[in-house]
């Protein structure tokens, strides 16, 4: 398949992160959702170390809200002024750029005024109104593929963002329904959505979680498969990697069964830049 030349670009006080074709292999992390000042900042300290080490272009994950929650008694974060407040400060201290979350088109615009990037997620990607909102900021977007999508079908929302002149946007692959609670991983959807002309990125800490079954549950995931799941991505020339990590996820407030432990993430992305090397790509 001859691959769509797809460019995105972010320029932060530690310098310009290029995602794409022709450039180095980036990485997506943090934790799933903003559960203390404390907890934010400590672990983007620590992947700012791990990226500076490694030569890794980093953007720092966390949501302010995760609004999809199994139950109403859920922790749903600290909320949208608050939550951003945390981010912001992680960016202003790390001089890194910041991502979150969007579930609401009435908090696109504040939320632009502190994120480097807006994700859209997946159950929200056909959401015209919201995508369409997020694009005009200008800011870079980040749209995570619907479960019930074909990677071919992202064009959907893609289009949408250029539509209205945006063009920074990537792509993420983070699995499709396969039955009722499981997801699969169609690596196949890391070259259909390169050759629609955007990024892709690949989030495995998502495809190995177990729908119905509560994320702080220990069965509810299966992160023994992440190490499995993100080399194979590397390895079929994914452009980004989104791993969701924690220094102790058995104890974190969402997602815990899913996200990697925190002291895992170096020794993965030394594996997956050997493989990203042994294919050519640079460093």
């Amino acid at each position: 398949m001859e691959l769509a030349d797809r460019q995105f670009s972010l320029t932060s006080k530690r310098g310009k992160i290029n995602i794409g074709r022709g450039h180095e292999l980036a990485l997506i992390a943090g934790p799933c959702v903003v559960e203390s000042e404390e907890l934010v900042m400590g672990v983007a300290k620590t992947l700012v170390e791990i990226a500076d080490r490694l030569g890794v272009g980093l953007i720092f994950k966390s949501s302010y809200e995760k609004d999809n929650r199994g139950s109403e008694k859920n922790w749903r974060g600290p909320g949208l002024e608050e939550g951003l407040k945390i981010l912001a400060k992680v960016r202003e201290t790390y001089g890194i750029p910041v991502l979150s979350d969007i579930h609401r088109q009435e908090d696109v615009r504040i939320s632009a005024e502190y994120l480097d990037v807006l994700q859209i997620p997946a159950y929200l990607c056909q959401q015209t109104s919201l995508v369409l909102e997020c694009g005009e900021t200008g800011k870079a977007v980040n749209v995570k593929k619907g479960q019930f999508l074909a990677p071919e079908n992202m064009n959907s929302p893609l289009g949408k963002l250029r539509s209205v002149g945006n063009k920074n946007v990537l792509l993420t692959e983070r699995g499709a329904c396969f039955g009722y609670n499981r997801l699969i991983s169609d690596i196949r959807s890391i070259p259909i959505m390169q050759n629609l002309g955007a990024p892709v990125v690949y989030d495995s800490t998502h495809i190995i979680r177990l729908y119905g079954i509560p994320s702080s549950d220990p069965k509810g995931g299966e992160p023994e498969f992440v190490p499995h799941l993100t080399l194979a991505a590397v390895a079929a020339g994914t452009d980004c990697l989104f791993l969701e990590t924690h220094p102790n996820p058995r104890v974190a407030k969402c997602d815990g069964a899913s996200m990697l432990q925190l002291d895992l993430l170096e020794p993965l992305m030394k594996r997956c830049l050997a493989i990203s090397k042994a294919l050519g790509r640079p460093k």
